[in-house]
């Protein structure tokens, strides 16, 4: 079974493979190859008896312009200092005219540029993956030898994606080469009716022109055919991509193990690309073909990190003749996204939801003048907030008012350090919070009924007891959703305010009382 060839390699270093350190540039000789050097190099080499660090040597620095005999600067020699990618991206913003978006022809340019359904001018970031993949089908095709190939990745890392240039890669390499092109069948397993019937639409590739034969079944059919050696000379290979793989996976797993075992037979024509999610597939769905020395090859595909995601968003804003995003807004999702999973899908939607959010803004402003029209900061924030927004966050606002003082003090009960309370425990620290609010609290009877409402909503878990006041309470949510939720509310603001501070307070004067009668007090066991 052909193997992939070459070594994986990050996608950044391709991009800075030509620029050689100051410790490379020091070694290197002064003759002719020190032209080609990115940086100058210096003119007076410097002592072998008294070696120095690129840092101290400051002909040597990166920064230094080459001078001539007389002192001046040598303007054939000028060199340019690498930028990093902040700043050329903030350059290539600055060289733009700020977009206009009231304009509709405007806006659904944008719009449609950061669409997850259009497909970028090219695609880069993954260029090492869809190398590796095109070089395993070449060398298939070269061998007239079937073979198998599962990628996976988190979702959003661009294997669709890449797939689909591999197929124009492939094209191109068969037309230059004079080589016979595969066919190519490309099915996304979630379209099927039932599992079985991808071996009808391999069958119907590899045979349009033939009837199929109803007496046996189409997989059956297909092993026939690959194991006999009665195929006409000019068969194609056949490419065959199933994405979403993990959609055939059944009780037995038989369909996978016979989809992949077709690439076994003798004469096989067929070359499959698996694409799914998980990682472990193969080890865990497919042990038979382990057994058999038939596992598939694996392909990773890595999750998107923050400079990655900036240069794909910039990748895609590039053909647009205006400038959208300030460049921080555009770092601050990239950052977000790239620390929580780096779907790339996920920070398109987000940078769609930050103009969205500009649109709303420029509609209910009746001053525009004072307003940029471009995508900032505080607009990503905002999109940002509501796309990692926990769905229990909008259950909470929507609570009544004194249902979410008791969560309030739910929250506040178990800041001490408990996972449970009583209701009647709750109740204090319920009517604690209403009187530093000055609202009046309902009755013990009142709150009992409110937190069986808030577990009903499976905010809170009630144990069971004859007394309510006996009856055990579970905070089921996180505490930063409740927090998250209630802080923009200011009478809550206050209530969590007011707790930090009274905490405070104690210990400040906790250390004063140690101080004066001299004896030690453990700070760290208060709450």
């Amino acid at each position: 079974m052909p193997s992939i060839a070459g070594g994986r390699t990050s996608p950044m270093s391709i991009v800075g493979a030509d620029v050689s350190s100051p410790q490379k540039r020091r070694l290197r000789s002064n003759s002719d190859l020190s032209n080609d050097l990115v940086f100058s190099t210096p003119s007076k080499p410097c002592s072998p008896l008294k070696t120095k660090s690129p840092r101290r040597c400051v002909d040597d620095s990166p920064n230094r312009r080459r001078t001539n005999g007389n002192g001046t600067v040598d303007g054939d020699n000028l060199t340019k200092t690498r930028k990093s990618p902040k700043k050329k991206l903030l350059d290539s913003f600055l060289d733009k005219p700020i977009w206009n978006p009231t304009d509709s022809e405007q806006l659904s340019a944008v719009k449609g540029a950061l669409h997850v359904s259009t497909a970028p001018s090219m695609t880069v970031c993954r260029e090492d993956e869809q190398k590796r993949i095109v070089e395993f089908c070449k060398q298939c095709l070269e061998q007239d030898k079937a073979g198998s190939l599962y990628v996976c990745g988190c979702p959003g890392t661009g294997k669709s994606l890449s797939m689909e240039n591999v197929k124009g890669f492939l094209a191109v390499w068969a037309k230059e080469t004079g080589s016979q092109p595969p066919e190519i069948l490309a099915i996304n397993c979630t379209s099927l009716s039932s599992t079985s019937e991808i071996f009808n639409k391999i069958l119907v590739k590899s045979q349009p022109h033939k009837k199929l034969n109803s007496r046996s079944t189409p997989l059956r059919q297909l092993q026939q055919m690959y194991s006999q050696k009665q195929q006409s000379p000019g068969t194609k290979m056949m490419l065959v991509i199933a994405d979403e793989l993990d959609y055939l996976i059944t009780k037995d797993r038989v369909v996978l193990h016979d989809l992949f075992m077709l690439t076994t037979l003798p004469f096989s024509k067929i070359i499959l690309i698996g694409i799914a999610n998980a990682i472990d597939l193969a080890d865990r769905f497919l042990p038979k073909l382990q057994s058999l020395n038939c596992k598939p090859m694996v392909l990773s595909f890595r999750a998107y990190s923050m400079d990655q995601i900036i240069m794909i968003l910039k990748q895609r804003l590039m053909a647009l003749p205006y400038t959208v995003f300030q460049p921080q807004a555009l770092e601050l999702c990239a950052r977000k996204v790239a620390a929580s999973s780096g779907d790339m899908r996920k920070a398109l939607g987000i940078c769609r939801g930050a103009i969205e959010r500009l649109e709303i803004e420029l509609r209910e402003s009746t001053c525009t003048s004072n307003l940029t029209s471009m995508v900032r900061v505080d607009h990503m924030a905002i999109a940002l907030s509501k796309a990692y927004k926990s769905p229990i966050v909008d259950t909470i606002q929507s609570l009544p008012q004194h249902q979410q003082i008791v969560l309030c003090s739910a929250v506040k009960l178990f800041r001490k350090g408990k996972k449970d309370t009583t209701i009647g425990e709750l109740n204090k620290f319920y009517i604690d919070v209403c009187k530093s609010t000055l609202i009046p609290p309902l009755g013990i009877m009142e709150v009992s009924c409110m937190c069986r409402v808030l577990g009903d909503q499976g905010i809170l878990k009630l144990g069971q007891s004859r007394d309510d006041k006996l009856k055990r309470v579970t905070l089921q949510v996180d505490e930063a959703d409740v927090i998250f939720a209630l802080q923009g509310i200011r009478f809550f603001a206050t209530v969590f305010t007011l707790t930090t501070f009274s905490v405070q307070s104690r210990l400040v004067k906790i250390r004063r009382i140690s101080a004066v009668a001299d004896y030690s007090v453990e700070v760290e066991t208060l709450k």
